[in-house]
């Protein structure tokens, strides 16, 4: 079992009482064994396979992006400027229905690098061939809560086959990789699935025992079009549905009312804020201090990188700080601890990975260390404030996911970052007939 000994340290911990610690942190295989102010002295020379020194860089747990769709990568840049449902149904849907197994692996390998190198230790991942999506996460060496997502507004034998597709998936990958790959159930969302379709996802669920994960109430009209199809606002649909009888994990919930930030509590339904995605699509604001006053679980997410356009969880952060804020007129809306716990710990419990998300005695070892010898990191003075309103992803210099390595010095050392990005050139010249 490799040992490892980072010393001469500053821990974000994501701990309230001692969200900062000066010291040492020891690895043993895919745990933290010890984090404190010092070591036994008979531990300093001996026992190790390696020591890391600590100085002048800052370490934290791992973020956790809680909603995405990784191969999008493909469709960067393509649609930009539009509302949501012109983006889909003119830009995202028609090109997406021409995508491969080997396009959906380049582009996931693709956004897998981007994700690491930006200091993503696990992310959810909700679309199509998803097996090649699980076989990237295997191969990367980091976590993925991962779901086939279904669109059922197709014929019912489509249907059928869709589902018994997810299901499959959700079965045969769950636990995979050591533990690494979790898996959920994903109908896309009220609007692309008729009632009894989304029955059937409930179903699903209590038989493999797994969370479902879908979008709700991202824009106006969407919740507009649920009470003209349906009679109620999507919040109440879902509930009858018997959605939120099961752990649950929305995506967005950007238009809620008092009376369904109540039901969410009540249920313990986990929301993915995508403040990013949700300001370029125009989709609006979610109400995320209502939410947390309530008690309700709030993560982060990027959204694909079709919408957002880049997978930067530090960039998430900040606007969630800042942005609840400026639309609020109370400057501790959402403090920086807040934000910080909503990409980290809150997260890592919001997707069901307990172990992960704080830097803890017992937890695993997944967990990324920022270069903090430069201007922006000045001064010496609180880490926590600059982590959340200074730092760039591009700050980040190493990844460790249970224990091992994945990022050093800036560096790829699980995958071949050229190769990925030749293979996701090839796939994109060739999808777009170039």
């Amino acid at each position: 079992m490799k040992r490892i000994w980072i010393k001469n340290g500053i821990f974000l911990t994501a701990n309230e009482q001692e969200p900062v610690l000066r010291g040492s942190m020891v690895v043993e295989g895919d745990r933290i064994v010890y984090l404190g102010a010092a070591l036994p002295p008979e531990e300093e020379a001996k026992g190790f396979d390696e020591i890391v020194d600590g100085t002048r860089r800052l370490f934290m747990p791992g973020l956790v992006n809680t909603h995405g769709h990784a191969a999008m990568s493909l469709l960067r840049g393509v649609g930009d400027d539009l509302a949501l449902q012109v983006w889909l149904e003119e830009k995202m849907w028609p090109n997406e229905a021409r995508f491969t197994a080997e396009d959906v692996r380049a582009g996931t390998l693709l956004s897998i690098v981007e994700m690491l190198k930006f200091g993503t230790t696990a992310f959810v991942d909700m679309y199509d061939h998803m097996d090649e999506v699980a076989q990237a996460v295997e191969a990367s060496g980091m976590r993925g809560v991962l779901a086939r997502g279904v669109i059922g507004l197709c014929p019912p034998d489509v249907q059928e086959t869709k589902l018994a597709e997810a299901i499959r998936f959700a079965r045969e990958w769950n636990g995979a990789a050591n533990g690494r790959i979790t898996t959920m159930i994903s109908p896309h969302a009220p609007y692309t699935c008729p009632p009894e379709y989304i029955l059937r996802f409930v179903e699903a669920s209590a038989e493999l025992n797994l969370p479902i994960h879908t979008h709700m109430s991202e824009t106006a009209r969407e919740v507009e079009q649920n009470v003209r199809d349906y009679g109620v606002r999507p919040v109440e649909h879902l509930e009858k549905l018997g959605v939120f009888d099961r752990p649950c994990l929305v995506a967005h919930g950007v238009h809620l009312n008092a009376e369904e930030i109540a039901i969410l509590a009540r249920h313990d339904v986990r929301v993915s804020h995508n403040p990013g995605s949700n300001l370029k699509l125009a989709s609006g604001i979610a109400p995320v201090p209502e939410l947390l006053h309530a008690g309700v679980k709030v993560s982060l997410g990027t959204d694909g990188s079709a919408s957002n356009n880049n997978l930067d969880l530090f960039e998430e952060m900040r606007l969630a700080a800042l942005l609840h804020k400026g639309v609020s007129g109370d400057p501790t809306a959402i403090p920086a601890f807040e934000a910080f716990r909503m990409a980290t710990a809150a997260g890592a419990e919001s997707v069901w990975l307990p172990e992960t998300g704080r830097l803890q005695a017992g937890k695993k070892a997944d967990f990324i260390a920022l270069d903090i010898d430069q201007p922006h990191f000045e001064p010496a003075s609180n880490y926590l404030s600059h982590v959340v309103y200074s730092a760039s992803a591009k700050d980040v210099t190493d990844v460790w996911v249970d224990g091992r390595a994945l990022v050093r010095n800036g560096e790829c050392v699980t995958l071949d970052e050229e190769k990925i990005k030749a293979e996701f050139r090839l796939r994109y010249a060739k999808l777009m007939g170039a």
